[in-house]
């Protein structure tokens, strides 16, 4: 929402400091820094001594405000400013300047004066000239600061204009205010040839020019032509004195009732007219100007002024255009960022490319309604580059987001997998086609995952490429149980299997004896020896686990030992593959169990019975 500035008093903009001239003030410039809304600026200029400050306290609401001076000498110094909410306009911000009084000659060099109203000129959206008595030549000749203008105040003229008899004249117009001639003590009546004619008529008499060619018609002609170019938009209000002649040293204190009526209802007219009709200022390309835009053009017109050069009204705006251009391509950079993170991961390519031409496309419509028109184009480019250089980034991160995300998905879903081969239940006859099932299915429930992005099959091949150690040594182990298994079946045959317990193995019921017990004794060894060797397999495969989980074993291990007698009924207990033994007659000793005998159900507080 944009920010505005309710200020409890007037402070100073630029302060006319004897010895080193107009100073721009800090504390201004910081304050108009904060307010982003569009400004109606009104700005008052006329003699000293005029009634300049009271008519904008009565601007602004308030009977105290601009400070009102009851001496012979300018009160005001510089340019004072008074920010607060517009009354009439919502989201825009008032400021009223008010300027020192021209023609004190006690300032002596009165060349600040000129300079101050063309400061308020080039800064106000509204200028008020206020006089007293009435617009008759003298009047006019006071205002000479209008001439000044076309000598202190430049813009760049085309070249078919340079042999003009005024050039580029008229090209001012848009950077200057609307003009209102404010009549103090007015004392005449409103009429011409017995008729009565309106205030805006009567100024409009007065700047009527005089025909002929004369040397005397130019010079009379010469301020109202200025006023005519330069200010198209023209309006006048004259005022009574607006109280006894005595009371006018504590005009600010006096109440209502004290006022000549016909001035009150001439304050409220010229009020209601500046606070309804006034319009935001504005710089040629239609953009309305902030105060950070009105601070800018301060510190542009002033370093102008210190430099000795005559103020260019397209070099400011031109100063005001790179500020502004910047901070345009700052803002669209920023909202194409936002968006593009706000998309990521793309599942495919095509959609990356998609998602940053609508993040493109809006970054540059912001900078378009954001950007004056001077060296617009060249800021246009930078700010494609910008983006084009950011989209590589977001290309490589939308890569990586999709691979983390990937990997912490496959992880999780491979928890229980992981916990099942850690205890062993793979590790059996036919372990390596149960262990092919599970992983296979926790493929398919990971390729249903929504939103995995543009590395999904990449993250999938990377993280089954990882186990593929531990898949080769469940495979291995089931490969030797099998062998092993077929090779007791080809030795017994289709008879009998012998049993676990027994001292002598059987065949048909016939008890074997001689060579067949040596036989039967040596097939016993050599089973013991496979499960020795399956045992040292098993631990090498568990010791390259990780760390973590390792520890994790070897500490539920010792808790288990240490807290119960039967430690079988407290830990999980696990296969050694006994059943199997027990149909080939190749039971293993607990001493030769290539589990944990603690963990192994059939060997953990049991005695050796084969």
């Amino acid at each position: 929402m944009a920010s505005q500035t309710r200020m409890p008093e007037p402070i100073c903009l630029i302060k006319n400091e004897k010895g080193k001239g107009l100073v721009v003030q800090p504390e201004a410039l910081l304050l108009l820094s904060g307010i982003t809304q569009p400004m109606v600026v009104v700005a008052i200029a006329g003699p000293y001594r005029s009634g300049k400050s009271y008519l904008l306290n009565r601007l602004a609401g308030q009977r105290r405000g601009f400070a009102l001076g009851s001496s012979v000498r300018a009160q005001t110094k510089g340019i004072w400013m008074w920010c607060m909410p517009h009354p009439c306009k919502p989201g825009h911000t008032l400021v009223l300047l008010d300027t020192e009084g021209l023609g004190d000659t006690e300032k002596g060099d009165t060349k600040n004066d000129t300079w101050i109203f063309v400061l308020a000129v080039l800064l106000s959206s509204t200028l008020i000239y206020n006089s007293k008595g009435t617009i008759d030549q003298q009047a006019l000749d006071n205002l000479q600061y209008v001439l000044k203008l076309t000598e202190y105040v430049q813009v760049k003229t085309a070249p078919e204009e340079a042999e003009d008899e005024q050039p580029g004249l008229d090209r001012r117009a848009p950077f200057f205010p609307n003009f209102v001639w404010a009549v103090r003590d007015f004392t005449l009546q409103l009429e011409v040839d017995g008729k009565e004619i309106s205030e805006d008529e009567y100024l409009e008499n007065a700047l009527k020019l005089k025909d002929g060619s004369s040397q005397e018609a130019q010079n009379y002609n010469r301020l109202r032509e200025c006023i005519h170019q330069l200010f198209p938009e023209r309006k006048c209000f004259v005022f009574d004195q607006p109280a006894r002649r005595r009371d006018l040293p504590h005009l600010e204190e006096l109440p209502d009732v004290v006022l000549d009526p016909e001035f009150q209802q001439q304050v409220e007219r010229f009020c209601s007219y500046i606070r309804q009709n006034c319009l935001p200022k504005t710089i040629p390309g239609g953009h309305k100007i902030t105060g950070s835009r009105l601070g800018t053009l301060v510190v542009s017109y002033m370093k102008a002024i210190q430099s000795g050069a005559v103020p260019c009204l397209e070099n400011a705006v031109l100063a005001l255009a790179e500020i502004e251009n910047s901070e345009a391509v700052k803002e669209a950079v920023a909202l194409y960022r936002g968006q593009m993170e706000q998309g990521l991961p793309t599942e495919t390519t095509q959609e990356l490319l998609e998602l940053h031409a609508r993040c493109e496309e809006e970054a540059m419509r912001l900078f378009m309604a954001r950007a004056f028109a001077e060296s617009r184009e060249r800021f246009q480019a930078e700010l494609t580059v910008q983006l084009e250089a950011i989209k590589d980034h977001f290309w490589i991160q939308n890569e990586r987001t999709s691979h983390k995300k990937c990997m912490a998905a496959l992880q999780e879903l491979f928890q229980d997998l992981d916990r099942q081969i850690n205890d062993g239940v793979y590790f059996v006859s036919g372990g390596y086609q149960l262990f092919q099932s599970d992983q296979q299915a926790l493929v398919e429930r990971y390729r249903a995952l929504p939103g995995k992005g543009v590395k999904a099959d990449a993250a999938l091949q990377d993280f089954l490429q990882k186990r593929e150690p531990m898949a080769r040594t469940i495979l291995k182990v089931d490969r030797e149980l099998t062998e092993k298994e077929e090779q007791i079946k080809s030795n017994f045959g289709a008879g009998e299997m012998p049993l676990p317990g027994e001292g002598l193995a059987r065949q048909g019921g016939t008890v074997l004896l001689g060579a067949e017990q040596e036989r039967e004794a040596e097939r016993k060894r050599e089973a013991e020896r496979e499960a020795e060797n399956l045992k040292k397999l098993l631990k090498k495969v568990l010791r390259d686990r990780k760390p973590r989980r390792r520890k994790q074993w070897k500490e539920k291990e010792s808790t288990n030992n240490q807290q119960s007698k039967v430690p079988w009924q407290r830990g999980r207990a696990q296969s050694c593959g006994w059943q199997a033994g027990m149909a080939m007659g190749a039971h293993l000793a607990p001493s030769r169990c290539f589990l944990a005998p603690l963990h192994c159900r059939h060997h953990a507080g049991r005695p050796w019975a084969c």
